[in-house]
């Protein structure tokens, strides 16, 4: 199993296990950590551990955490890929609310070349509608935005988030796209074909809430395959992921270096062919 991934028609060698910046941010991804020395100890350790994709927002905070990425990594590694996402911004209620206008995803992009401390972003991933996963609406007129701020050289790749294969389609009429996050899990395979689609076509597949997320997965075989592999259901959780598909990213969050370090671990954790069988009949 390739420990490394390079999409298409581009130059990044990404390890296939890196680092999920929301939990740097605190409750409900809201405001400063309790802990911001602890948080920028988490990243360096990532940086020690030969992580160099991190995944992050300036709407997770907001500004806090690419502030916090900054702050403790920054001047950045030649080959640290940080990938960043538009689309949203927060409401003084903590909402979550679209921001998709021309005028909105160039402030966001702005917002946040400033507060990473670069002059241009590797990747961006527009974040489509729906709280609930893909409404299927059309991305067109944002990609549109993006594909300008891409031929400025604020933007060197372009990925989506929360998408459907119809919207992926209708993207790729635009612009290259190198990678897609959408909600994907043992339990939560709606994707399966994008997927095996996308790994045809060189595209990586980045899967958020590995393990269930705000709500965490319960499966007695998952905890029986942890117990016997000596290893955490977390852990096993990130093993079948990786052993999905050789396109697939994993980005697991924490705000712990004891639990960075387990998952890292996980790319060495080899499923046999019994154990995938069991765990993709949850």
């Amino acid at each position: 199993m390739s420990k490394h991934y390079t999409p298409r028609n581009t130059d990044l060698q990404l390890n296939r296990i890196g680092y999920g910046a929301m939990q740097l941010a605190g409750p409900h991804v809201w405001g400063p950590p309790k802990d911001r020395a602890a948080a920028v100890a988490v990243l360096r350790a990532a940086m020690e551990l030969g992580i160099n994709h991190i995944d992050t927002s300036d709407f997770y905070g907001p500004h806090v955490t690419n502030q916090i990425i900054r702050e403790a990594l920054h001047p950045y590694r030649d080959d640290l890929t940080i990938v960043t996402k538009i689309g949203f911004r927060r409401g003084e209620d903590q909402s979550w609310l679209p921001a998709a206008s021309a005028e909105e995803l160039r402030s966001a992009v702005h917002d946040n070349l400033r507060n990473l401390g670069l002059d241009v972003l590797d990747v961006v991933n527009y974040r489509a509608p729906g709280l609930e996963g893909a409404d299927g609406s059309s991305i067109a007129e944002p990609l549109k935005a993006m594909l300008r701020l891409k031929e400025e050289g604020l933007i060197r790749h372009i990925g989506l988030s929360n998408v459907n294969a119809e919207q992926v389609a209708e993207a790729q009429q635009i612009t290259d796209i190198v990678c897609v996050q959408n909600h994907y899990n043992l339990a939560h395979r709606k994707d399966d074909a994008l997927i095996d689609t996308l790994a045809a076509q060189g595209i990586a597949y980045v899967p958020f809430f590995p393990l269930g997320g705000f709500s965490p997965l319960q499966s007695e075989v998952l905890t029986q395959t942890a117990a016997a592999l000596h290893a955490t259901p977390m852990q096993v959780a990130l093993a079948w992921l990786l052993q999905r598909s050789p396109n697939m990213l994993v980005i697991p969050g924490t705000s712990s270096v004891t639990h960075l370090r387990e998952n890292v671990a996980a790319g060495a954790l080899q499923l046999d062919a019994a154990t995938v069988q069991a765990l993709n009949a949850i």
